[in-house]
């Protein structure tokens, strides 16, 4: 007893302060930066973890802590209710006896003096509870900052989403765009293709279909091309050469600004449009100038697409070609060209060509030389090239031909020289393809790449007994 009434004497005067439980949460939420309870949690575990290790406390100091920990759990002791105690058990009566001595104390009053009475008696609870709270901060930011980034994440996301939705619209948009332009191009000539197919397979549908889809195919593909090389055209300005009389060379230089209604390629049933036409016949008699003569071994310039098409006047064009008296006959095996020098009035040759009955290949070169005269000539040889039957009869190079490399780049032009080294260099516009110009108008245009003179190549050597009816013209343009 005497044991028992000293443990009281010295727990007895330890009292906190009555103060209301909500004013006590506020306050040590305030002091350690935690909620009480989550500091009283760190605290219980620092004491069991710590005690015996990093602190060493007394017997009434270890007492007082227990009894908080019996308040803060269970409230205030009820003797009544409590399991009876051994006869021998000495620290199981000292524990109950704190307990006991602590009243009526809440169980918040329980945890706040608990905390206090181990700030006091291990200095190292505090850096503890304070590593605990910056540990928490640390956690806190990498949360806000995961956070953030999952954010912008999803944001990257649905900007992905949205770019992707964006190009499949605009793919879907320009696959119908394109079949709309399909379906236009078939319309206008679908029955030409079919009487065409008609006349190739008789009675063979399947193989008419093949062919007329092939047909629609190669048309779009032109017209595609066709447009780039408008686009082009439209986006350049053709300096006109300097007049004699400045009002001239104004009006000049404003008609030389080539412009896409009056160069445009047009359909089956549209005539070329262009400018100002002028038969080369008109200018036969024209003095060429005074012209600087250029070296033949300077560079070649390079040469600008052939914008070609087709319609389907081809008996008026006869017609015309035959008055104007643009009709010849390419015999079986030959090769005939027509050579139309560059006039200085103009900067562009626009040329038109059909047959009888059968088809004919056709190609357009440039030489790059300066003509004696301004007369379209006509030359014909059995073979690709006029020069074959052009040559001296003394000339050692006879059994020389001078060949041009059809497969070189039209965007370019193929540049050479012939064995001889002293012919002038020419140029490959369009490579000699069979055309079925007995059909329809084959038409064409090219700018001027410089002086020089034109060969319009009209290849009937493939035929080995039938000879062609050939209409053609050729105008200059300004």
């Amino acid at each position: 007893m005497a044991n028992k009434r000293e443990v009281n004497q010295k727990v007895n005067p330890i009292k906190v302060p009555l103060e209301t439980d909500q004013g006590i949460l506020q306050s040590e939420e305030s002091k350690w930066g935690l909620p009480l309870k989550e500091v009283y949690k760190h605290g219980l575990f620092f004491y069991k973890d710590k005690e015996g290790k990093a602190m060493h406390l007394s017997y009434e100091d270890r007492l007082k802590l227990v009894a908080y920990t019996q308040q803060a759990a269970h409230g205030p002791l009820d003797p009544n209710s409590a399991p009876p105690l051994g006869v021998l058990d000495v620290i199981g009566r000292d524990r109950r006896a704190a307990w006991q001595a602590l009243g009526q104390m809440s169980q918040v009053q329980a945890m706040a003096g608990f905390i206090h009475t181990l700030d006091r008696l291990c200095p190292l609870f505090k850096p503890y509870l304070e590593a605990i709270q910056k540990d928490l901060e640390n956690k806190k930011q990498q949360e806000l900052k995961r956070a953030e980034e999952e954010k912008a994440h999803m944001e990257l996301q649905n900007r992905i989403i949205v770019e992707k939705q964006k190009q499949e619209s605009a793919v879907v948009t320009e696959e119908q765009q394109v079949q709309r332009i399909k379906d236009a191009l078939n319309a206008q000539t679908y029955e030409q293709f079919l009487q065409y197919a008609q006349q190739q397979y008789p009675g063979n549908f399947d193989q008419q279909a093949i062919l007329i889809r092939q047909l629609q195919d190669q048309h779009y593909q032109q017209y595609i091309q066709q447009l780039a090389v408008d686009q082009r055209l439209a986006n350049s300005n053709i300096k006109c050469k300097d007049s004699d009389d400045e009002n001239d060379n104004e009006k000049e230089e404003k008609d030389c600004n080539l412009n896409d209604s009056e160069l445009a390629a047009t359909d089956n049933n549209r005539s070329m449009q262009t400018s100002e036409k002028i038969d080369i016949n008109d200018y036969n008699e024209e003095s060429r100038g005074e012209e600087e003569e250029s070296d033949g071994d300077d560079l070649v310039s390079p040469v600008e697409d052939v914008r070609m098409w087709t319609r389907g006047d081809i008996v008026q064009f006869k017609e015309s070609a035959r008055a104007s008296g643009g009709r010849l006959t390419v015999g079986h095996g030959e090769t005939v060209t027509v050579r139309v020098p560059t006039h200085h009035r103009a900067r562009c040759i626009c040329y038109e060509f059909a047959t009888d009955n059968y088809d004919i290949g056709f190609g357009l070169y440039f030489e790059w030389s300066k003509s004696p005269t301004s007369d379209v000539t006509v030359v014909v040889a059995e073979s690709d090239d006029e020069y074959d039957n052009n040559d001296d009869d003394n000339d050692d190079n006879d059994d020389e031909e001078y060949t041009i490399n059809e497969s070189a780049d039209p965007e370019i032009g193929d540049e050479r020289r012939g064995a001889s080294g002293g012919r002038p260099p020419v140029s490959l516009i369009v490579p000699i393809y069979r055309r079925d110009c007995h059909t329809q108008v084959y038409a064409g245009s090219h700018t001027y790449p410089g002086e020089g003179v034109y060969l319009l190549k009209f290849d009937n050597t493939y035929s080995l007994w039938r000879s062609k009816t050939l209409y053609y013209k050729v105008y200059y343009t300004q």
